[in-house]
């Protein structure tokens, strides 16, 4: 009998300790309702910020382009038919029959545009760093930018920026590959093949700008590779025709300059080498971001949770 006593004992004080580990949701609810006011001028306090922050970020525009990769028809047709019979051959000549196992020209272009040198080069071949790393707003009115005085003084066309070393007051290619690489995206439709290239910036005429310096650009400088190659192993094939004598190796050596001949010939005359346009880049009449209407409602949903949080643990920690 003293043994189910002591028990029943036990189990009582276990269920009571149990209960009072317990949370009563009357009681967090009573203790939510008793800090209300704080829970609603935290909440103030974060919805008039975010407000804040979202009318002060500058409007950005967004202008893309949508290409197809070019016919590449012309430089496969003979080379294809070379391929079985003078492989060896041509890979000696550095020459790229189409066999197969190689980079797709369209992905390598897309690697390109990516590069740190393709976008070094475009930032100055077209002069547009300060555009990019001193742009501080778009004056809709004559559609023309102001810089920020503390980094760029366009009177004096002169970096002002105040940095540590190893920075220097210009910025260095690297800091605005940095730059434009958040600003540039190339996306690769999987089933189609159609590549879009888009640019977001606070000016919208901008955008469009580059985003058409940089379509022209790419064919340009893909169309420079595979011209200065071909030439390349047409002066490698002329070398060994002088060389040699057996009849059938000097003709099969003429059959290789002719296509690289069609290379360059093609190359030449097409200025969408590697990328057709099928949407050029228009100027965006309406921007892309910021979503101010969505930073508002997060910035007010953050502050309700975090006053929340504030009068339950200053609570917990009164009540212990």
């Amino acid at each position: 009998m003293s043994i189910e006593v002591s028990k029943y004992q036990q189990d009582s004080e276990f269920n009571s300790r149990a209960q009072d580990d317990e949370i009563d949701l009357r009681e967090l609810f009573a203790v939510i309702w008793q800090g209300k006011w704080l829970i609603i001028a935290i909440t103030a306090v974060f919805a008039i910020g975010a407000v804040i922050f979202a009318i002060t970020q500058p409007n950005i525009y967004k202008s893309e382009a949508l290409l197809a990769p070019a016919d590449t028809e012309q430089g496969n047709g003979g080379l294809g038919a070379l391929t079985g019979q003078f492989g060896g051959l041509a890979s000696m000549a550095g020459i790229n029959l189409g066999g197969g196992g190689g980079v797709d020209k369209t992905q390598m272009a897309i690697e390109v545009m990516k590069s740190r040198q393709f976008t070094s080069d475009f930032i100055q071949n077209h002069n547009i760093l300060p555009d990019l790393m001193a742009a501080k707003k778009w004056n809709m009115v004559d559609n023309s930018i102001s810089y920020d005085e503390s980094l760029y003084s366009v009177t004096e066309n002169k970096w002002l920026r105040e940095v540590q070393l190893p920075y220097k007051p210009e910025p260095s290619m690297q800091e605005a590959y940095k730059v434009f690489s958040q600003i540039i995206a190339v996306n690769v439709t999987k089933d189609t093949g159609m590549v879009t290239i888009s640019v977001e910036h606070l000016s919208p005429s901008i955008a469009q700008q580059w985003v058409n310096w940089l379509v022209q650009d790419i064919n340009q400088v893909m169309k420079d590779r595979d011209v200065a190659e071909a030439q390349r192993s047409t002066a490698f094939l002329y070398t060994q025709i002088q060389q040699t004598n057996v009849a059938d190796i000097r003709s099969i050596l003429y059959k290789l300059v002719e296509e690289q001949t069609k290379t360059i010939m093609f190359a030449k005359v097409r200025d969408e080498y590697v990328f057709k346009t099928i949407d050029p880049a228009l100027t965006p009449e309406v921007k892309s971001k910021p979503q101010r209407a969505l930073i508002c409602v997060l910035g007010t949903m953050l502050g309700g949770i975090l006053a929340v949080m504030i009068v339950l643990i200053r609570y917990f920690v009164r009540k212990d």
